[in-house]
Formats: C-alpha cells, structure tokens, sequence
C-alpha cells in the first residue's frame, strides 16, 4: 500500500468524514505503568500514514458526555489539533443516547451509561472516564456488548495529588472558620474567629489508594498522626517492597474495612477518599457519624454517594459534627438552595479537586495519545482496563 505524504494526508482527512471500514471491536488492549505511557505520536503517525491511500479514509470519532468539565474536552481537542483524522465531539447529557450509535470512543464524565444507551453504541471500541470513577457505567453491559472499559490511572496524570491538596485546603478551611472569617472581614472585626491548627490532629484517611497516599505523604509536615483504612495491606514481601514500605509507612495504624467504626472513634478529622461502589454507597452513615468525637470534622473529595445526607444534616444541626468540607455533593449540580449551606461550619466546592493545570493537561495527553492508538490499530496504553 504506498505511502501518503503528510501534508496531502492531513488535507485529504480534513475534508473527508465518513467512518472507518477496517474497525474492529477485538482492541490489543494493554495497561502500562505511568513511566510508559507517554507515546511517541510521530511513530503513530507513521502507522496511521501506512493504513491511508488517497481512495480510503479514516476518522476516530470521540464522544465526550455533557457540558460539565468543559477543560476535558477543550484541552483533548487543543492536545489533537493537528490530527483531523480524530474528531472530538461534546454534546448535551439529553442527547447522548441519540447519537453514541455514530462514535467509536466514549468519555463519560457524569453521563449514565446503562445498558440501554450502551446497546445503541453499535460502532463503540472503547469506554473511558477522564479520570477514575466509572460507578456511572453498566460495565457488564459494555463487555457483553464487547465493548472495553478503563479509566485513567490517578498517579500518572497528577489528579491524585490534586485532590490531596484539596484535602488539606478543606481542612484547613474548616479549622480556621473560613466562613466566619469572610463574616469577620464584612464587620470589619480583627482578631476573631479563633480557629484551630492541623498540628497534632488525628487524621483518619477511609481508603488509602492514590488519593490517599498523596495525601499522607502533604499531611505529615503538619505533625499529625495518620491512621488509615484499606481493603487490603500488601505485605512487604511482594514486589515492589521498597515502595510499599515508603508509602505505607506513612501510616501511623492501619485498618481493614471491618475496623472503619473503631477508628472514626480516634479521629480529628475523617478523610473519604473511597471509590463509590454497592459497598461503599452511603458508609459514612448515622452510626459512622455518631462515634465519631464530638465536634470532629468530615472532608469527602471522592464521591457524594459516599455520605448519608440525613445523617450528616441530623449531626450538623445537633452540633455534634464539628464542620463539613466536600467537594462532591449528593446530587450535582449542587442545589444553591440546600439547607445544608445555612451551617456556618459547611464548606463546598463544585467538584474541582482534580480540576488542575497540571491534572488536566496531562489527561488530555493520555486521552489524545490512546485515540491516536486506536486509529493506528496499535496497543492502548496509559490506561486501566476494568473487563
């Protein structure tokens, strides 16, 4: 098949638009460690030049669900200006269902994807969230379909470490009454409120994966004790000891599941970074809250779903729950009107703790190169297949 060269390749592809006649949903699928996710797109290219003669055309269509994170999309379609051979798309929740059948790639952000609209995905490779969570996809449905998913590991991209720092900012927030002190500032008071340090808290982090681990690695200047709870502790004769001594030794006590209870009695301030599942759904409930120490402090930057509302609400008004600091909600958008927000000692913000710079761009970076992948037929890396 001879080759094209590049600048009538480019100018041939940006004026053609019909899909694609040698897909397939089989994918040569591989996942990667972070080191080696970053492709070379000038050897994609290369593969993508050898597939196209001037009597053939190829177009990657993307799909991006809803108007929400709208830096998901724009940076993706900044990232792949120079590739018209790859369309990226973003279009209302409403309409998503109207029109999957025309894509070959998904990023579902907030969309519910249940095995109604996923059966209507009839030319869909590949399902991926521009990041972690994936509790909005009927994963089963999309592999019966034949269709895989992953998500974006949080390490790689830097999302992790930006919802730590979230973490602490919601903390620190809390500690030293953002609120009052906005209230303080209209009074034009000096010296009041009187707020708390982070030194010498207890911080109990429910979930210690990546998110979790970033955050004890910031937390451990302030001078708190650390104790943390995870499925399952590797042991250090694994591979990777070095690591896992680093990183879990950060931890002052560990914890399986099954002790979340005895440590929310320990702790200052309670931490969820808990991926949302049938398991986790509603975890921090009445009992959870109610052992808590009087007046500690609750932080979630993972998912609403996690929190009992009522249970929270109750603790807030009793004042036996000392402040809240979330950054997700129940429901999203957040409802302006909540009378949750009436609490002086409630601090929200509108699920942005991995909307970074840095996490942002580089996600873009994963999203674009694995396009690129899929066009070529090559192997799709940087990403974390889930079936």
């Amino acid at each position: 098949m001879p080759l094209v060269p590049l600048r009538s390749l480019l100018s041939t592809l940006a004026k053609k638009t019909a899909f694609p006649t040698y897909r397939t949903r089989n994918l040569a699928c591989t996942t990667t460690p972070p080191a080696a996710q970053f492709v070379d797109r000038a050897d994609l290219l290369e593969k993508i030049c050898n597939m196209v003669t001037d009597d053939e055309k190829c177009t990657t269509r993307v799909l991006f669900c809803g108007s929400q994170f709208p830096a998901s999309h724009e940076y993706t379609r900044e990232y792949l200006q120079s590739y018209p051979f790859i369309k990226v798309d973003d279009v209302s929740l409403d309409d998503v269902p109207n029109v999957i059948a025309n894509y070959h790639v998904c990023i579902v952000k907030m969309m519910q994807l249940d095995s109604n609209v996923i059966s209507r995905a009839s030319q869909m490779q590949l399902i991926m969230q521009y990041g972690v969570g994936l509790e909005g996809v009927d994963i089963d449905a999309a592999t019966k379909c034949g269709i895989k998913v992953a998500r974006i590991p949080s390490s790689a991209t830097g999302n992790s470490t930006s919802c730590a720092e979230m973490a602490i900012y919601l903390m620190l927030g809390l500690l030293r009454k953002q609120n009052e002190m906005q209230i303080a500032i209209k009074q034009k008071k000096l010296g009041y409120p009187i707020g708390e340090t982070l030194n010498g808290k207890t911080v109990f982090i429910v979930g210690y994966g990546n998110i979790g681990i970033d955050l004890a690695k910031r937390l451990r200047p302030f001078g708190v004790k650390i104790i943390a709870t995870k499925r399952s502790w590797p042991s250090y004769s694994q591979d990777n000891c070095k690591v896992c001594t680093d990183d879990f030794d950060l931890v002052d006590e560990k914890g399986n599941h099954e002790d979340i209870h005895d440590f929310a009695c320990k702790a200052d301030i309670v931490v969820c970074c808990l991926s949302l599942n049938s398991q986790t759904a509603g975890i921090i409930n009445k009992q959870f809250i109610s052992l808590m120490k009087k007046g500690a402090l609750l932080v979630n930057i993972a998912r609403g779903g996690l929190l009992d509302y009522e249970a929270v609400a109750y603790n807030l008004e009793s004042g036996h729950l000392g402040g809240l600091g979330i950054d997700v909600a129940w429901t999203e958008p957040f409802d302006p009107t909540d009378p949750i927000l009436k609490f002086k000692n409630v601090i929200i913000t509108p699920h942005v703790a991995g909307v970074t710079e840095q996490s942002y761009r580089s996600m873009a970076k994963v999203v674009g190169d694995v396009l690129l992948q899929l066009h070529a037929g090559s192997p799709l890396t940087g990403i974390e297949f889930v079936n």
